[in-house]
Formats: C-alpha cells, structure tokens, sequence
C-alpha cells in the first residue's frame, strides 16, 4: 500500500482533537457563570477563585492517574473514559444546588481535562508522520479554542435565559462529550502503543495506512529500535540525571504557558472588561471577540509552525505577549479606558498567545521526551502546568480586586521577558525530525 490515506489521518487526528475541544469548552464556560456563581452561592474573592479553580485540582489528578491506564489499557481507552467524565461533569455541576457539590462535580470534569490535555496531544503525535506533526498536533490547540470560543458564544446566547442561566451555560457540554464518546469508538489504538504491547502487524498497518509501505516500514524499524534499548519506562528513570535536561524544559515550558497569564483572561474575561465600566452585556460581547481572535489565530500556528519551525513562533509570540500586557499595564494603572484601549491590547495578547505558546508549547511537549517514557514524563510536565494554572486562578480575582489590573498585568509582563529568555537559551528546535531522532538528539546516544 504505497498510496498515503490522508482523509483518514485527518478523521483519526479530528476525533482525538475532541478530547481538546472539550477541554476548552469546560476550562472557559466557567467564565459566563463566574458572575452568576458568585451571588448564588455569596461567594469571596478567594471563594470565587477557589470554585473557579478547583476544576484544575481536578486536572492535576487526571493527568496523574491516567498515564498508567494509558499505558496499561492503551489511549484510545483511557480517552473514552475521559469523555464519560466529561458528561457526568456537565450534568453534575449544572444540577448542583450547594457549593460544596459544584465542585466535587467540577473537581471529576478536571479529571477529564488533565485526561484529555495529556493523551490527545500524545495521540496525534505517535500517530502523525513527522513532517506534518506539528499542524497536526496544532490541530487539537485548535479544538481547543474552538472549544473556548464556543463556550464564550454559548455563555452570550444563555446569559438572558433567567435565574438559572448559569445552568445551561454548564449543562451544554454534555453534547460534544456524548459525540467524543461515540466517534472514539471508530479510531484506531496508537500504532507506537501496539508496538510496545508486542502488537505488531496491527502498529504496521496503520503505520501503512497513514504513510504508505516504504515510510511505514522505515518508521516501524525506528519504532522497535527505540523500544528494544528499553522496554519499558519507569518515573524513576524521568527523574534520572540523564532525562533531567529534557526534564526541566518540557517543565519550565508547561510552567511558563500559565504564568503568563492566558487562563486568567480567559476565566476571567468578562470581569476584566467590567471593571473598565462597560456594561455585562458589552463584556460578554468583547468576550466573544477575545474567542474570535484566538481562534483565527490558532490558524496561523498550524499553517507555520511546520514551515519556519517552534522556536521561532515561540520567540515572536511571546514578544508581542510583552508589549500587549506592559500596555494593559499603563492603562490599568493610568485608568485609560476610553474606546477600545483595553479590548485592543487585549486582543494582541490574545493573537500573540494563540499563534505561539498556545499550541506550540503542547507540540514541544509531546515531541521532546523518549517514547518509552512519553506517558510518565508528559504527566510530570503537565501535572505542573496545570498546578501553575490552579495558584494564577486562585489569586488573580484578589489581585484583579485588591492589587489592581495594572500591579496584575505588571507581573504577567514580567513572566513573559523571563519566558522570552528562556525560549532563547534553552528551547530546542524540533521541526521535520522524527520522535526516534529527537530521542537521539536529545539524549545524545
């Protein structure tokens, strides 16, 4: 089978893009409710940010138990068990009548998230052929802000439906995770997890399909040679001396994309636009912009990112993160509010996040560490990723409210110089290289 089947490694990689898109559509719908949470249940600034955030505890616990499962019962597996959560989230949470409950439901749609995040970027990426990997792993940066921008248009079409409009606006995602559930039953198991359970025929007949005979027989030899110099991979070896290097950027990477301050606009965009005196309606419309944006984007990413490589979307973006929030900055702190000041600076941090750290960081991650230690070392990164997302959510309605949006933005400005630097010194570039020779690279044997 010489002849390539591209509809079908676009259908296979758009599936597994749902396990994204319902990450953000739960990460951002809890920004429309945050106004109507908050005086259901009389909630603090700290209460407000603790039923904000306890969906990233949740995450936190999702990444950490499901790379056993992942390896144990396969991707596909552990993915269809993600988006049965995903539904119990959405039902859950919707009919909750005390805070208490809220979040226990809010905690088990975490689960789903910090699932989704760690085995849908890892699925496309053992799936994709190495010259189209990065659009293709950008592709579920894409679902999720597809996922974002639906729950921001969603959260506008509700927001007038009465008392229980915050209901809805969590009750909706029930419909995208039923979806997931079914269309996951139609994909194939990772052709690099078949390998490593000794499957295979089955691993090289994808591996066929996808790349034809000749690149499917190069890649499989590549694949088995990896696996043969260890079979199996252990959290004892992630933290080893020798993985530390690679370790530590997949890390400060992870940590670097939440402190900079994406998920705080987002939860709290809405807010944001609020206290520049526009009224809530107006604030859900800007809102929706803010989507838009990111969005289109996204796009750019995917159409770059495997053309001019990582770094260089990496370096670009996280410029223009800088020169948006030092901006925000003068206009929190001078009360410039006039016009569009705040939306337009907004929006360019948006656009700048989108087209660089927003997907590019998940493809570094999923690209960097070795295949027999992917699922462990990828948990890591992404366990602390989504701890670092869990402390800016957390704090940033105090910081919003008591320290200011300019002391806030202040310090998001300054993680993105540091972030800057550290792009510069210690990101690797691994455009148009396969997993195997980036474990090669990167581990120098």
């Amino acid at each position: 089978m010489e002849k390539k089947d591209n509809v079908f490694l676009m259908l296979v990689t758009a599936v597994a893009a749902l396990g994204g898109l319902l990450f953000g559509f739960d990460t951002a719908v809890i920004s429309g409710t945050v106004p109507f949470i908050r005086s259901y249940f009389a909630l603090d600034d700290i209460a407000l940010g603790w039923a904000v955030s306890s969906l990233l505890i949740g995450c936190i616990g999702g990444v950490l138990a499901s790379g056993k499962p992942a390896d144990l019962l396969g991707r596909r597996m552990t993915l269809l068990a993600a988006a049965f959560l995903f539904f119990v989230s959405a039902v859950g949470s919707a009919l909750s009548e005390h805070l208490s409950t809220f979040i226990v439901f809010r905690f088990i749609g975490g689960l789903a998230v910090g699932t989704a995040s760690m085995l849908s970027p890892m699925y496309i990426t053992e799936i994709s052929p190495a010259a189209r990997r990065g659009s293709l792993v950008s592709l579920n940066q894409l679902a999720i802000v597809i996922g974002i921008l639906a729950a921001f248009f969603s959260n506008y079409m509700l927001v007038s439906t009465g008392d229980d409009n915050w209901r809805w606006m969590l009750s909706v995602m029930g419909v995208p995770a039923v979806l997931f559930f079914a269309a996951l039953l139609f994909v194939p198991e990772s052709p690099r997890w078949l390998a490593q359970k000794h499957r295979k025929a089955e691993a090289f007949a994808i591996l066929q399909r996808i790349n034809g005979t000749a690149l499917a027989t190069a890649e499989m030899a590549s694949i088995e040679a990896s696996l043969e110099r260890d079979e199996k991979g252990s959290y004892t070896e992630v933290f080893s001396k020798r993985m530390a290097p690679i370790l530590w950027i997949g890390i400060v990477a992870a940590v670097f994309q939440q402190i900079t301050g994406i998920n705080s606009i987002m939860y709290y965009a809405p807010m944001i636009f609020a206290k520049t005196g526009i009224g809530l309606d107006s604030a859900f419309m800007q809102t929706i912009a803010v989507g838009g944006i990111n969005f289109l984007f996204t796009l750019v990413a995917i159409r770059w990112i495997d053309r001019i490589g990582r770094k260089p979307l990496l370096i670009a973006g996280t410029a223009g993160m800088i020169v948006s929030l030092f901006a925000l900055t003068a206009a929190f702190y001078f009360e410039r509010f006039e016009g569009y000041l705040v939306l337009g600076c907004v929006l360019l941090y948006i656009a700048s996040f989108a087209a660089s750290l927003g997907p590019v960081t998940w493809v570094v991650i999923a690209e960097i560490f070795p295949n027999r230690l992917r699922s462990e070392a990828m948990s890591v990164a992404i366990m602390v990723l989504w701890g670092a997302c869990f402390l800016v959510s957390l704090t940033f309605p105090y910081m919003l409210n008591v320290l200011g949006g300019g002391a806030a933005f202040l310090v998001f400005g300054i993680m993105c110089v540091l972030n800057l630097v550290f792009i510069l010194l210690k990101v690797p570039e691994t455009k148009g290289r396969s997993l195997e020779e980036l474990e090669k690279m990167l581990l120098k044997h």
